[in-house]
């Protein structure tokens, strides 16, 4: 799927990293860029590069926080909503294609097993990892 979204939106100029920044930035508008790095399950410097771009193409703007002189909050500007929306457009096309031929009950149930994975995993990384071979001498 990734493969396919970045051949649809390449003709835009995007890349699914930017794509996701902004789309999360849309739900966290005003977020710190450590924030968003965290959501986005990326190293803060990796972060740092897609904002320049993004910034440099005037999509997204940084804004010191009032509280923190050294925190810079993000918010999209007016010109990054119809890219936006074009990206969405891409999203949804590219789901809509690797779903092809799947009934109503197989998406649910592939949705329901990927969250169930993802809940997992989530849930594991809050522990601390264990070494089986230390553990089992």
């Amino acid at each position: 799927m990734r493969r396919r979204f970045e051949q649809r939106a390449a003709a835009l100029g995007f890349t699914r990293a930017q794509w996701q920044v902004l789309l999360h930035l849309s739900r966290n508008e005003g977020i710190h860029q450590a924030g968003l790095a965290d959501i986005l399950e990326v190293e803060p410097i990796s972060l740092v590069r897609i904002l320049d771009k993004l910034q440099a193409r005037g999509l997204v703007e940084r804004r010191q926080d009032a509280a923190d002189r050294r925190c810079w909050r993000l918010h999209l500007t007016p010109a990054a909503h119809p890219s936006l929306a074009l990206l969405q457009d891409i999203g949804e096309g590219t789901r809509a294609e690797a779903l092809q031929g799947f009934s109503d009950a197989e998406r649910d149930a592939l949705v329901g097993a990927l969250s169930r994975l993802k809940t997992n995993l989530a849930d594991a990384c809050a522990k601390p990892a264990v070494d089986d071979e230390a553990q089992h001498g």
